[in-house]
C-alpha cells in the first residue's frame, strides 16, 4: 500500500478534499494523510460540499505537518494555489513530490452561494485531477 500526504497552509480545505478523494476513489492501495504548515480546522463548507458528493470528511482533523516527519511517503503532494513556495516544506522522507496548484476556496468571496460553487468548483477540480492521477500517475 502506497502513502499520500497532501499538504497545504492550514489543512483546512483543498488537502483535505484531496484526502477524501483518494480515499473514496481508491483506498484498497493508498494509506491517505493530510495536513498543514498551520492548523485552521476543517472547514465547514468543504465538509458540506463533500458530503454532497457522498464523501464524508466530517471525522477528518485538521493536522500539523510536524506530526508527519517521522513517517516514510511515496508521495507527497502540495495543493497551495500560490506559488509552492508559500505551502509548507515538508523534510520527511519522501519519494516522490509533485504540486497541483487548486484556488483557495476559503478565500472566496460574494454570497454565500457564490462561496458554495467555488467551494464546488474546486472540490470538482480536485476529483479530476485524482482521477487523472490514478489513471496516469502523478
Amino acid at each position: 500500500m502506497k502513502r499520500v500526504l497532501f499538504l497545504c497552509t492550514g489543512n483546512s480545505c483543498r488537502s483535505q478534499m484531496a484526502h477524501g478523494w483518494l480515499e473514496e476513489l481508491d483506498a484498497d492501495n493508498y494509506e491517505v494523510f493530510s495536513a498543514g504548515v498551520e492548523t485552521h480546522g476543517v472547514n465547514p463548507r468543504a465538509i458540506t460540499v463533500m458530503a454532497e458528493a457522498g464523501v464524508d470528511i466530517s471525522g477528518y482533523s485538521s493536522n500539523k505537518v510536524d506530526e508527519y516527519l517521522g513517517m516514510d511517503f511515496d508521495l507527497l503532494v502540495t495543493v497551495c494555489s500560490g506559488a509552492k513556495e508559500r505551502c509548507p516544506i515538508f523534510l520527511g522522507k519522501v519519494k516522490e513530490r509533485a504540486h497541483w496548484p487548486f484556488e483557495d476556496p476559503a478565500a472566496a468571496t460574494g454570497t454565500e452561494d457564490e462561496i458554495m460553487d467555488t467551494f464546488r468548483r474546486v472540490r470538482d477540480d480536485i476529483k479530476a485531477r485524482i482521477e487523472s492521477f490514478l489513471q496516469e500517475g502523478c
